[in-house]
């Protein structure tokens, strides 16, 4: 790094998108860095932290840090984070899921094909979660309901519109069984 100013942005910015928080070590051998310089920097930027009074902070716990929120705003985000913690999808619901989402509108019975069993339930879920709903009915005896997906999927999966989702080949090349 050019200076210490930019090795704090740098530190700042990589436990940023850490998620879960990094040692000094992890940073200084991510920045390629001396580890004395990373520990001055982190220290430099928790303290900063600490004296801007926000509601973020950065915390150290058992060697690791991490962006947190400061104890004294924990009242005034629990409500939110009650309303908006995403229900997550079991594994069968995100196959139903992904089945209508590369092939809509499809039918039950097409996703049942696809898949070689019942996916009444999971589309009921995802149908009661908003994630998809009934697009029209397909013009064949019994007239059976289309599902394709909503703008509730869209912003489920941080996406402007379908166009942003990979091609099929990639996805199918994932390999979900290790998961």
């Amino acid at each position: 790094m050019s200076d210490a100013v930019e090795l704090r942005s740098a530190v700042e910015a990589l436990l940023f998108i850490s998620g879960t928080g990094l040692t000094a070590r992890e940073i200084a051998s991510g920045l390629s860095a001396d580890l004395v310089e990373i520990q001055i920097a982190l220290d430099s930027l928790v303290d900063d932290y600490l004296e801007r009074n926000g509601g973020i902070v950065i915390s150290e716990g058992g060697g690791v840090y991490r962006f947190t929120t400061r104890g004294s705003v924990f009242p005034y985000i629990q409500n939110f984070l009650k309303e908006k913690k995403k229900e997550t999808l079991s594994r069968t619901m995100m196959e139903v899921l992904a089945i209508i989402t590369y092939k809509q509108p499809v039918t039950l019975y097409e996703i049942d094909e696809i898949r070689g069993t019942s996916s009444r339930s999971q589309v009921t879920s995802l149908v009661s979660r908003n994630l998809i709903k009934v697009v029209g009915q397909k013009e064949v005896p019994g007239r059976p309901s289309l599902y394709g997906t909503t703008r509730a999927f869209l912003e489920y999966f941080n996406l402007n519109s379908l166009e942003e989702l990979p091609p099929p080949e990639e996805v199918k090349a994932l390999n979900f069984e290790e998961l």
